[in-house]
C-alpha cells in the first residue's frame, strides 16, 4: 500500500492554500478525486475501491470532505473566466432529490447548448424562479429571448422582471424549442444517479454547482486565454 505523506505547504496553489490546510493527502490524489467524482457517473465508495486498486487508502468521508471544500472554489475561478453566452436562453427545471424530498434544479443553455447558469431550489414557484433569472442576468447579462414551457411561475417570474425594464425580455412558451435544455439534463443527471440522493441542501448545492462546472468545461465555455488545453487540464488550472 502506498504511504500517504503530508502535502508541503509550498506545493500548494495559491487560490487553495487556505481550503487544503490540514489535509493530509498529496495534492494530486484530492484533486484527481474531487475531478473524477464531478466528471463521471461514481459513487464516493467506487472512489474508495478504484484508489484502493492504485494501492492508495482513502476512506469515503474524506472524498467528500475534500468534495465539499474545494468545489466552491473551482466554481468561483471558473465564473472569471466563463465565455460569454448567446442572448436567446431555454430555460427548464429538473427534480433533483434531498434528503429523500424532490427539489428543482432550475438550468438555462443559449441557442447554441451552452449552460448559462444553475441554480437549485426548495420549492418551484415565482419566487425560485425570480431569484433564478435575477442570478443569471447578474453574472451574464440581460437575454433577448426567453424560451420556456408552460410553467406559469417562470411567466410569471419573467413578467414582474419586465415589469421594471424600458426594453422587456421577449418571453416564450414553447415546449419543442425547450428539448436542447431537457437533452442538457440528462448530462447531470447522469452524474448524480450514483450518489442516490444528497443528505442535505447545503452539500447538494455545492457538489452540483462542480458536477455544472465541469460540464461546462467539457463543452469550452472556459475562456482559457488563446492555451489550447484538455478539458481536465483547464479544470485543474482553476485552482492554480
Amino acid at each position: 500500500m502506498m504511504a500517504m505523506t503530508k502535502t508541503p505547504r509550498k506545493t500548494l496553489p495559491t487560490g487553495i492554500g487556505k481550503v487544503l490546510k490540514r489535509l493530509h493527502y498529496p495534492l494530486d490524489v484530492i484533486l484527481l478525486c474531487v475531478r473524477w467524482y464531478v466528471a463521471y457517473s461514481l459513487s464516493l465508495r467506487n472512489l474508495e475501491e478504484m484508489m484502493a486498486e492504485r494501492g492508495i487508502e482513502v476512506d469515503h468521508s474524506s472524498v467528500h470532505r475534500w468534495v465539499i471544500k474545494l468545489l466552491p472554489v473551482f466554481e468561483k475561478a471558473f465564473r472569471n473566466r466563463k465565455r460569454p453566452v448567446g442572448k436567446s436562453w431555454r430555460v427548464d427545471e429538473t427534480y433533483v432529490k434531498v434528503k429523500s424530498q424532490w427539489k428543482y434544479l432550475y438550468r438555462a443553455v443559449d441557442k447554441a447548448g451552452n449552460t448559462v447558469d444553475f441554480l437549485l431550489r426548495a420549492r418551484r414557484d415565482k419566487a425560485a424562479a425570480r431569484r433564478y433569472f435575477e442570478k443569471a442576468i447578474d453574472y451574464n447579462g440581460e437575454p433577448e429571448t426567453v424560451t420556456v414551457d408552460r410553467s406559469g411561475a417562470n411567466l410569471a417570474a419573467l413578467e414582474a422582471l419586465n415589469a421594471g425594464r424600458s426594453t422587456p425580455i421577449k418571453v416564450r412558451q414553447n415546449k419543442y424549442l425547450n428539448n436542447v435544455v431537457e437533452q442538457d439534463h440528462r448530462a447531470i443527471k447522469r452524474i448524480i444517479k450514483p450518489m442516490m440522493g444528497f443528505k442535505d441542501f447545503r452539500c447538494a448545492r455545492i457538489i452540483l454547482s462542480g458536477i455544472e462546472t465541469m460540464h461546462m468545461i467539457s463543452k469550452g465555455q472556459m475562456n482559457d486565454a488563446g492555451v489550447t488545453r484538455s478539458p481536465v487540464d483547464q479544470f485543474y488550472s482553476l485552482v492554480a
